[in-house]
């Protein structure tokens, strides 16, 4: 699996998550990501280092970018979609 195309399945997988609410715990978004088999182990270290709490779209979105950045992997693995909005990154907020 390429990169960019384990990209779009977390974006999917986090799309799957979001489906129909505004905002959801990290232990379901880590959920629905560990039902991606596609996708690897690695993939959910990412979310591991993210704070527990509820998260809006947007502010998952820039967490997870976050973290795609501290470890350089934006240009291989490309950074996630960030939906418009102006919600809050802080998790429960």
């Amino acid at each position: 699996m390429t990169d960019h195309a384990v990209r779009d399945e977390l974006q999917q997988a986090i799309d799957e998550a979001f489906r129909g609410r505004d905002r959801v715990a990290m232990r379901e978004v880590y959920s629905a990501v560990s039902q991606h088999v596609n996708l690897p182990a690695d993939v959910l270290t990412h979310l591991n280092e993210l704070p527990e709490g509820d998260y809006s779209r947007q502010g998952l979105a820039r967490a997870i970018n976050e973290v795609i950045t501290r470890r350089g992997e934006q240009d291989s693995l490309g950074l996630l979609d960030v939906p418009a909005g102006s919600e809050s990154r802080e998790p429960g907020a």
